[in-house]
């Protein structure tokens, strides 16, 4: 038995318009949803806890240049081969298709341009090529802006975002920590500063080479900065951890780490900072 009549006709629904994707952002430490527009304009870090997530090297050369304006050198640089490398699928497949999708060359770009008014050298890590791992062709653009500090006489900035060495190229990779070490030291005799920002993640060998020799070692907030895994380390030493281990903050506590930045403030800070470092004639 039919109890009642629909008197108007049911909601119509063939104009509804979808929520475009990506469109909104969760945020991984306080769940707080984000529009992407707000997110960008907070330089990609949560309004509501301050977390800040993961950017390419693009994004950070647009924040520390002058209006965005800067010369990208280096680009060409390509993974070779050198251990005819192959687990689940030959090394030179891996990067291809990592190219491919993603459409990032290297895991390190390397910028020159001007910040603040004064000349300034960026090596930017991306994690988002294979975790940001270091292979040679990142140890050799490290190398490269170094020696594009020394040809410019300008500061040279270095932004970790990695999770270690690239085990495709076995000991080559290891051997960028030695190298980039000894072209850091360069800098140092040409009487030039350079600061290591941490950034989430620094792990591996990334912090035991480079990343912790900055004559300035910065992070930003909440980083993961260690060598092994909290859970490997944990497992090897059969202890609970202290809380906040291997975070940014643990480790300014315990001298490892000079000072921490809100991404908002890096600019400004770098800039007052690099001029108190600057030595004249």
């Amino acid at each position: 038995m039919v109890w009642f009549k629909r008197v108007k006709p049911s909601i119509r629904t063939t104009d509804r318009r979808d929520v475009p994707e990506g469109l909104w952002s969760k945020c991984e430490d306080c769940g707080a949803m984000l529009h992407r527009r707000q997110l960008e304009e907070n330089l990609n870090t949560c309004n509501e806890c301050g977390h800040h997530f993961r950017i390419s090297p693009y994004r950070y050369f647009s924040i520390l240049f002058d209006n965005e304006e800067f010369s990208e050198f280096d680009d060409c640089l390509r993974a070779a081969d050198p251990l005819t490398f192959v687990d689940t699928k030959r090394y030179p497949d891996r990067v291809h298709d990592t190219i491919e999708k993603s459409g990032k060359t290297e895991a390190c770009r390397n910028a020159f341009g001007k910040s603040a008014g004064a000349d300034l050298v960026i090596s930017a890590m991306d994690f988002g090529f294979i975790g940001g791992s270091m292979g040679s062709v990142v140890g050799e653009k490290i190398s490269r802006a170094a020696d594009k500090a020394i040809e410019l006489n300008a500061p040279l900035i270095v932004i970790s975002q990695s999770g270690g060495a690239r085990m495709m190229e076995g000991a080559f990779s290891l051997m960028q920590m030695a190298k980039t070490a000894a072209r850091l030291t360069r800098l140092g005799e040409n009487r030039l500063p350079f600061i290591s920002l941490m950034t989430d993640p620094t792990m591996g060998g990334i912090s035991a080479s480079f990343a912790m020799l900055g004559d300035l070692n910065i992070s930003e907030p909440k980083a993961l900065i260690g060598f092994a895994g909290p859970r490997v380390i944990r497992d090897t030493i059969k202890r609970d951890l202290p809380e906040g281990f291997q975070r940014a903050e643990f480790l300014q506590e315990h001298g490892f780490v000079d000072m921490i930045v809100h991404r908002k403030e890096l600019k400004q800070r770098l800039a007052k900072t690099l001029a108190m470092m600057r030595v004249e004639g």
